[in-house]
């Protein structure tokens, strides 16, 4: 299959090389001239485990390219995928579309013969309508179906879940369309991976509504976690105890600082924006959108208090600042909240990230970056565990207490992801504090 991916962000960089790495030959394109420049010197523009070997190899095989040039990819396409953003609207929250419009005018006016569009960008209901209308009013002629197909890429893991997906959704209004995107995931076909063929609007809601589900998980166990904290529980183990439920699953019940990154806080509002537009709010979702704001910069004040009720003066060292591991993304990540309330404070914040300082550096420009967790965690009165890389799993702590500052008191843990073990921390010295958990607690359940 001849594929043209427009877009050369997360989303469509991940998914144009997974699907030239099946075989099919696929072109990226974008406006960003720079971007494309990178990517045809074998840069990366983004960070995601594997993918640089991933597009080295494709683009060595022939059957990946970049272009910022779109007539000629699209013309002999025989699917185009739409991956741009669709950022959160300034002013309603509603999801920013015209990314989206633009790419399909412009697809308009260079197809050639009957040619699918994919929707690939997380869109509200009814955008595939839109994106149709479009099409066929700039170019009455054109022979196309539009698609909606969306995509459930985890930062981190983006290559395995696209090459093992728990299913792949096909939203279809004709028997063309669906035989051509039949063909594009056929490669996964040993993998036996599910294809749900279902009406475009309801494929399009099926995004949204996972997203919010997934994000109501988080949020709930992270309500769980602050009144185990009141009543002397442990979070980890309610979150094993319910979690053995098959009707409910063990993921997504982690309790911490709340979820951010590019999906969940732009998707969860756009749903709840659709919902009202529609005259049917959601009142569970806005709950969970409102909850996880307000959590963000609680974590700060979490901090604060196990530090005594006072950060005026004192140095406070994070370790972790994306969003989750195994990414460079900051986009709504805690640590900027945190990160605010902790300066807002008086406090002076040195922190660490294995990949996302770069992008840190342009939103937090008051912070001290270090180059390692050690060097981020001298001198400093408390040390915050933010995002749980696995460079931050098996930490001496025997060296952590002896660099950092000491007035006489044990120096303070604060373990905003429950990665280390509370009687083991203070054995090494430390006063630790967790998310959901106390002494009582994790002695009482044997955590």
């Amino acid at each position: 299959m001849r594929i043209a991916m427009i877009g050369a962000g997360y989303v469509g960089l991940v998914s144009g090389a997974c699907l030239a790495d099946f075989g099919h030959a696929v072109v990226c394109i974008d406006r960003d001239p720079d971007k494309i420049a990178s990517l045809n010197a074998g840069r990366m523009p983004i960070y995601e485990p594997g993918l640089d070997a991933l597009v080295t190899e494709n683009v060595r095989q022939g059957r990946l390219a970049f272009s910022t040039s779109m007539r000629e990819a699209v013309a002999e396409a025989d699917a185009v995928f739409i991956a741009v953003g669709t950022p959160s609207r300034r002013g309603d929250g509603f999801a920013d579309l015209s990314f989206v419009f633009d790419a399909a005018r412009e697809i308009a006016g260079a197809l050639s013969g009957f040619t699918v569009v994919v929707t690939k960008s997380t869109v509200p209901v009814g955008t595939g309508d839109e994106v149709e209308r479009i099409i066929r009013k700039t170019n009455a002629d054109a022979d196309v179906a539009v698609v909606s197909n969306p995509e459930f890429l985890r930062e981190g893991a983006a290559i395995a879940d696209f090459k093992r997906p728990d299913r792949i959704v096909v939203g279809a209004e004709e028997a063309r369309a669906e035989a051509v995107m039949r063909e594009v995931y056929r490669p996964l076909y040993l993998n036996q991976a599910p294809i749900m063929v279902t009406a475009r609007r309801t494929a399009e809601l099926t995004k949204y509504a996972a997203n919010a589900f997934l994000a109501a998980k988080i949020t709930f166990i992270n309500e769980i976690a602050d009144l185990c904290e009141a009543v002397g529980a442990d979070v980890q183990a309610v979150a094993r105890g319910i979690g053995l439920d098959n009707r409910i699953g063990s993921k997504f019940l982690h309790a911490g600082p709340g979820y951010g990154g590019s999906c969940f806080p732009k998707d969860t509002l756009a749903l709840v924006k659709t919902a009202q537009d529609a005259g049917t709010p959601l009142r569970m979702v806005e709950t969970v959108v409102a909850v996880n704001d307000q959590r963000k910069r609680a974590m700060a004040r979490k901090v604060i208090k196990a530090c005594g009720g006072s950060v005026r003066g004192k140095t406070v060292a994070l370790l972790g600042l994306t969003f989750k591991p195994n990414t460079d993304d900051m986009r709504d990540a805690p640590s900027l909240a945190i990160v605010a309330g902790l300066q807002d404070a008086g406090a002076k914040v040195r922190a660490y990230d294995p990949e996302g300082m770069e992008q840190a550096r342009i939103l937090m420009p008051a912070v001290d970056y270090a180059e390692n967790a050690y060097a981020c965690a001298e001198g400093a009165d408390a040390l915050v565990i933010v995002t749980e890389w696995n460079a931050f799993r098996a930490l001496d702590l025997d060296r952590l207490r002896q660099i950092m500052s000491s007035d006489g008191s044990a120096p303070v843990l604060i373990d905003l992801r429950n990665i280390y073990d509370p009687a083991s921390a203070a054995r090494h010295g430390f006063t630790y504090c967790g998310v959901g958990r106390t002494k009582e607690s994790v002695a009482r359940n044997g955590s």
